[in-house]
């Protein structure tokens, strides 16, 4: 149960420091860094069935649900550095061959945070970056968990 409390928790960490860098630190989030909130409140979730029902079979979902949060960091990660096109919907597109009229209906349609910006790093790595590490940490001890069941 101890490793269970440990990825929890780890996921409440990495959701309530999201937050605080969007609240305190006025960092407001991207599509992309929204996406990555949602596997960590459902890891949450899963822990706190798991504390309650002893069911420590549903680890694995845990483990899913970091793994899903790494894969999204990763794949954000690798759109701020510019090595694949993330979504049409957040990040910069070219303006080769469009009309005065065209791009001003890009400019008014483009969000107010880009997911090809990094607004923070640590070490060289964004938080997109730190995410996906941390979390597949978590999924380490998730699948612990599950093991052990």
């Amino acid at each position: 149960m101890r490793t269970v409390i440990l990825a929890t928790l780890g996921s409440a960490a990495m959701l309530l420091g999201a937050y605080a860098f969007q609240h305190l630190g006025g960092m407001a989030p991207c599509k992309l860094c929204l996406w990555q909130r949602w596997p960590h409140a459902a890891a949450i979730l899963i822990g706190v069935i798991i504390l309650l029902t002893k069911q420590c079979r549903l680890a694995w979902l845990g483990a899913v649900a970091a793994l899903t949060t790494s894969a999204i960091g990763f794949y954000h990660a690798g759109v701020e550095q510019g090595w694949w096109e993330g979504p049409t919907s957040c990040t910069s597109t070219g303006i080769a061959n469009l009309s005065s009229e065209e791009l001003l209906n890009q400019i008014l349609a483009a969000p107010l945070v880009r997911c090809d910006d990094i607004a923070w790093q640590l070490a060289g790595i964004s938080m997109a970056g730190w995410n996906a590490i941390i979390s597949l940490g978590l999924v380490a001890l998730w699948v612990q968990a599950a093991r052990r069941a």
